[in-house]
């Protein structure tokens, strides 16, 4: 086996949640493109067809589930549906993730708890599900932040309280995991990427940014999701328990 082809991920079944846009249907696309059929998962299931299409396109077979991590029976549901599609789920991707940006003495605790339920109790739920059908070889990638790293001059405590969470379940699950069930697991950081979720950011905020911003710009979709393939794939095959930073030198500034 060439050095290259440790990058596939050739008949391999993927789970990406957060599908419907974003970093997330980006990785879709390029576990479609490096191999894989794809399970794509998303609350709003009305738009996981564009990303569905373009995993069609990439040649592969592909599964969309109306899916609220928030809530286990729907992880469940997922994962079922995945293993009578395809048979099992060889890697998750769990991309799903809400922001938020309150003050920290005005956030309520309906709206710190909305975010924590979706971005780390979800990854939770989905990787507890798939980790009980995977088998030795499988991986799971969590898509935490810089945010659970450092800081970035908004008020997010429940956005980088769930970031920051969820890189330490990544430790704990991938040494649960690992010796057990051979199974690894590992966090990518992204920094500013162009999406629906930096779009939405007040004007002038990402250029107050732009000196942590080594490389000079905005990280690119395709960016993360090559790096996302890399630890899902042979090729991270001896990488687990990691949280991997994307973020064009912010963290170090």
């Amino acid at each position: 086996m060439g050095v290259l082809d440790l990058f596939r991920l050739g008949n391999r079944v993927v789970c990406v949640t957060g599908a419907s846009s974003g970093l997330g249907a980006a990785t879709a696309v390029a576990c479609a493109e490096a191999g894989a059929d794809v399970v794509l998962a998303a609350r709003r299931a009305d738009r996981l067809e564009e990303t569905a299409a373009a995993v069609r396109a990439a040649g592969r077979r592909v599964l969309s589930v109306g899916t609220d991590v928030s809530r286990p029976d729907h992880c469940q549901r997922m994962v079922r549906a995945a293993v009578e599609q395809f048979g099992t789920v060889d890697v998750l991707v769990n991309n799903a993730g809400v922001a938020s940006a309150r003050p920290a003495t005005r956030e309520t605790a309906e709206e710190f708890r909305s975010v924590l339920e979706v971005n780390l109790e979800g990854a939770y739920w989905c990787a507890q599900e798939c980790a009980r059908i995977m088998q030795p070889g499988s991986s799971i990638v969590n898509v935490s932040s810089i945010l659970g790293i450092t800081t970035a001059g908004l008020p997010q405590a429940a956005y980088t309280a769930s970031k920051a969470a969820l890189i330490g379940l990544t430790r704990d699950l991938a040494q649960q995991w690992g010796p057990r069930k051979g199974i690894r697991v590992n966090a990518v950081a992204p920094g500013f990427f162009q999406t629906e979720m930096t779009s939405a950011y007040r004007d002038g905020y990402l250029d107050g940014l732009a000196p942590r911003m080594l490389l000079g710009r905005l990280g690119r979709a395709e960016e993360l999701a090559a790096t996302i393939v890399w630890l899902a794939s042979p090729a991270g095959g001896y990488v687990t328990g990691q949280t991997v930073t994307v973020d064009g030198g912010v963290t170090i500034t």
